[in-house]
């Protein structure tokens, strides 16, 4: 049997981080089985189905890198499909006209309250006429479910699970106004589309008892059921926004690499041994649904930065320094230097050492992208006291008259004027340097720094940095904005 899954995400918003893990572990099954990975887009609700919305799912789907086969399939437009199999079951005395009131079924259900008992609809059209149909009465269709037995999930992640029959109700496969119910849908499009296997949220565990009924009435074979626990937060509860819980785009203008993201989320209730560090091609070679446990995954934020930054120093310079550049043009494009890629692409070996997120990597490029003196941070203003006055003071002609601009000559030459002055450190001549060039007290190595500057932007800098000094007032201290 050829293996075809399916991700089915509602319209209603972006994608959502739980929603990316249930697509990724789709696609990762049927990538592993040879098989087909489908799309459907679940936009029945169409008060809140929005375009906005479901351009955002491809979007996020396609930045993570998971590629559906054939077209995206509406569910909306299958309307006429799924009521007509409806009336099938209607034909064949599978299913019954309904014309409970609003009225009636408001009652039954404060009556299954007052009484404590589990609010069902009590069946009673079940084998009425429809001639004695009130007028007026707008009929709904409604399944004859079994009400002996039990309905069984031989579940590939949850083993064994069943409810008696006695506990579902007669459930609306068909609406008042004509449409088609959210589980008739799904049933009708899974058979239609082929899938073997639904893999999703457990959330999901007491519609897949339902629907396995309408798939009996049917006489349809159902695919296998997988149903995977949700993810948590840290502390335990069910993952909300304030434990990380964002969009798939939120994650990327944080400067999340689709690799590490799809890295993290293979892991989040997925294991194989001890292995953290996961590429696309191994996760595809090992994943099955048996390494799936049954327990809750937790979020946890900082562990996905952590992720993210191996991933910044796998990746390579030129792929960063295009990343960055993208960044810095949006938000800088009048104060690009002419050099500012050279410069980014000569640097970025260093600088992707310090970077955990492609925004952080972004902020710390700026002292290669942006030419003038950098505003100071707190820690840098305060390195840059009277006596780091005087040694860059004194630095100043030395450099100006070095001809060999490398990072080892470079850090030759200050060595030497370390050497003759009289209890001094290189530190107390380094640090300086690195705040005046940079504006921080961290940073790539400095020599490498102003190797990558070049003569004449490190002496302006330093320039800029010695007038500022002496005059705090002036105005070339912010001539490199902060932000």
């Amino acid at each position: 049997m050829s293996v075809v899954t399916r991700f089915a995400p509602s319209p209603t918003g972006f994608l959502h981080i739980g929603g990316a893990r249930t697509a990724l572990f789709n696609w990762l099954f049927a990538r592993h089985h040879g098989g087909r990975f489908l799309l459907r887009i679940e936009d029945t609700d169409r008060a809140r189905s929005t375009d906005e919305a479901v351009d955002a799912i491809y979007e996020g789907l396609r930045w993570l890198g998971l590629d559906w086969d054939g077209d995206a399939v509406s569910q909306f437009e299958r309307a006429p499909r799924h009521v007509a199999v409806a009336r099938d079951l209607l034909d064949r005395g599978l299913a019954y006209h309904c014309y409970a009131t609003p009225d009636e079924l408001t009652e039954m259900r404060e009556r299954a309250r007052a009484e404590k008992r589990p609010v069902r609809y009590d069946g009673r059209w079940r084998d009425r006429d429809p001639a004695e149909a009130p007028p007026g009465v707008p009929s709904v269709i409604r399944l004859k479910a079994p009400r002996d037995g039990e309905t069984r999930i031989e579940d590939m992640i949850q083993g064994e699970v069943a409810v008696a029959n006695d506990t579902l109700d007669d459930m609306v496969l068909v609406r008042s106004d004509g449409s088609p119910t959210y589980m008739l849908a799904v049933v009708v499009d899974d058979h239609d589309m082929g899938i073997t296997h639904v893999i999703r949220g457990d959330d999901h565990l007491t519609n897949t008892f339902r629907q396995l009924q309408i798939y009996a009435a049917f006489g349809w074979s159902p695919p296998r059921f997988a149903h995977m626990s949700l993810i948590h937060g840290t502390d335990g509860a069910k993952l909300s926004k304030r434990h990380g819980a964002l969009g798939v785009e939120a994650y990327r203008d944080q400067g999340i690499l689709p690799e590490a993201l799809c890295n993290y989320l293979v892991r989040l209730g997925w294991s194989h041994g001890d292995d953290e560090i996961i590429a696309r091609d191994q996760a595809i070679a090992w994943f099955d649904l048996d390494g799936v446990g049954r327990s809750p995954a937790r979020f946890d934020a900082a562990k996905l930065a952590s992720l993210n930054a191996h991933y910044i120093r796998q990746a390579s310079d030129a792929q960063l320094t295009d990343m960055v550049l993208e960044n810095l043009a949006t938000a800088h494009a009048e104060k690009l230097a002419a050099t500012a890629k050279d410069r980014i692409m000569r640097g970025m070996t260093s600088l992707k050492e310090r970077a955990k997120t492609i925004i952080e990597l972004t902020e710390n490029a700026k002292i290669y992208a942006l030419d003038g003196v950098a505003a100071l941070d707190p820690k840098a203003a305060a390195v840059l006291n009277d006596e780091a006055h005087r040694h860059l003071r004194a630095l100043t002609p030395i450099l100006n008259d070095e001809r060999s601009w490398t990072a080892p000559a470079l850090e030759e030459a200050v060595r030497g004027y370390v050497d003759s002055m009289a209890n001094t450190k290189l530190k107390a001549v380094a640090q300086p340097l690195r705040a005046a060039l940079t504006g921080s007290t961290v940073s790539p190595p400095v020599f490498e720094v102003m190797e990558i500057l070049g003569q004449e932007e490190t002496l302006a800098r330093l320039d800029g940095a010695l007038t500022t000094m002496r005059d705090p007032v002036g105005s070339t201290h912010a001539a490199q904005d902060a932000s």
